[in-house]
């Protein structure tokens, strides 16, 4: 391809060498520059693409493009190309190589703190239902028709994100519904392009340290760009930062929530509860009214639902056809349950932070369960403070805490468990260490009375255990059918 195609939309200036070459690969890994390659130097947390900038004409690279002059690559011969924001630079660039494939597809984008992964599987299922070809791409795996592809980032580099999308074009889907997250925003992976609808689900204080966001101010600021690059845009207006994600947009705009003045509301909503399952029901007013049904608990799976049917309505689809789907939706590793018993309920939640699982125990016991039973560990190699936290959320909350192991990464598993114990013993609540996480699962079975509730929460989808820099096979499911044969339950 011609540089002066992949330049077309950007500012930039040819500083040196041929003036449009034809250039035969784009690269921003200088370990896989080939010969005739276009590298741009990215700017990360470890590495600066900058300082190969040189080697990579060495190894062959016939263009580079930079955030400033570099004297060596000048005296090469070499084309080299000076742009603002590199990173800017190769999503544009990206969309350009690959041929705007965004352009045939309808794009759908979803941001927010919480949610984001249960959304996005909701509208893939509804509009499935409804006939469309979706993919998907999110914290868990990118679906292209029957390929499933494990995520690495929630949200990919731009150069990835601009092939998947070619791939999905190739394999003839007509949809994306994907997760967008801050530092994706940020990074600028997902422009070149323009999100049909763009979505806000809600914020809270995360991602706020090094590496990651400098300040909850600079984390809403990254969220809010996402209205400045789609066409319809779709917020929570009860959300307590909705104006600041909402300022300066360049969207329509329409508003979900359980307020009077959202465009889209959630009233009459239900708790359901019944043998081994949980859900609720609620009506929906305003832009679109009908009944819905969901098989997953609290009011976050109404907010998660009704934003489902916020972006689902824009579409011709029957709201037969989105309650069906609906009732039909579990998104793996959230609120997941896993049938084991009529008597009780055991659920599979991604909860791994305080707030996460404060939020999940408040919302089980609303269902006036027997007992709420917590099983959970704290990962390796991250900060004391989150264990602390989580000891003590769990120690008020649920009525049996059951303390195991997680990914203990480089840690040892009780040196881990030791630091959750500081935090549970500022509270009255009961509990058992059990480090083996399947030993602890199995306790929790063999003692669940009737009507108990009973969580796993940290690993949600994840199906490995990291010890000690290896990832060791473990499905919270496949242990959990193991006990059941294992002990007749």
């Amino acid at each position: 391809m011609r540089l002066s195609l992949m330049l077309r939309e950007l500012e930039a200036k040819i500083v040196c060498g041929e003036q449009d070459p034809d250039v035969s690969a784009l690269v921003y890994d200088s370990r896989k520059v080939t010969e005739g390659a276009c590298f741009v130097c990215i700017k990360g947390a470890k590495f600066d693409g900058h300082d190969a900038a040189f080697d990579c004409v060495k190894n062959g690279a016939k263009v580079i493009v930079a955030e400033r002059e570099i004297e060596e690559v000048k005296a090469s011969g070499a084309t080299l190309v000076i742009v603002n924001d590199t990173r800017y630079a190769l999503a544009f660039m990206s969309a350009a190589w690959f041929g705007h494939p965004a352009s045939k597809l309808t794009t759908i984008g979803i941001t927010g703190t919480k949610g984001k992964t249960t959304t996005t599987c909701l509208v893939k299922n509804v509009l499935e239902h409804a006939g469309r070809k979706v993919g998907l791409i999110g914290t868990i795996e990118t679906i292209i028709g029957d390929e499933h592809i494990p995520a690495k980032n929630t949200t990919p580099e731009s150069y990835i994100l601009q092939e998947t999308f070619a791939k999905m074009v190739e394999a003839g889907l007509d949809s994306v519904v994907m997760e967008v997250s801050s530092q994706a925003l940020m990074q600028h992976r997902c422009q070149g392009f323009v999100y049909d609808i763009g979505v806000f689900t809600n914020l809270s204080p995360d991602h706020i340290g090094p590496d990651e966001h400098s300040s909850l101010d600079e984390y809403i600021d990254c969220k809010a760009m996402l209205f400045k690059q789609c066409k319809v845009g779709i917020a929570n207006l009860d959300d307590e930062h909705f104006d600041r994600i909402v300022s300066g947009h360049t969207c329509s705009l329409e508003t979900f929530g359980l307020s009077e003045k959202c465009d889209l509301r959630a009233t009459d909503i239900n708790l359901v509860k019944t043998a081994g399952r949980l859900g609720v029901t609620f009506k929906t007013g305003g832009s679109l009214k009908m009944d819905v049904e969901i098989l997953a608990p609290g009011r976050f799976s109404v907010y998660n639902a009704l934003c489902a049917i916020a972006i689902c309505r824009h579409f011709d689809i029957s709201k037969e056809d989105i309650q069906e789907a609906l009732l039909k939706t579990q998104v793996k590793g959230r609120i997941e349950k896993v049938k084991v018993s009529d008597g009780y309920t055991v659920l599979i939640d991604y909860a791994h932070n305080a707030m996460a699982l404060e939020s999940i125990l408040k919302t089980l016991k609303e269902y006036d369960p027997g007992r709420l039973i917590c099983l959970f560990g704290c990962g390796g190699n991250r900060a004391k403070s989150r264990r602390f936290e989580m000891g003590e959320v769990s120690g008020h909350l649920a009525d049996f805490t059951i303390i195991t192991s997680d990914n203990p990464r480089f840690e040892e598993p009780l040196d881990i468990i030791a630091d959750i114990k500081t935090g549970i013993s500022k509270t009255d609540g009961k509990y058992i260490e059990i480090p083996d996480r399947k030993e602890a699962i199995r306790y929790a079975l063999k003692n669940a009375k009737h009507g108990d509730i009973i969580v796993l929460a940290g690993k949600g989808h994840e199906d490995y255990q990291e010890i000690k820099g290896v990832k060791y096979p473990m499905d919270e499911r496949v242990l959990i059918s193991e006990i059941i044969k294992e002990e007749n339950l």
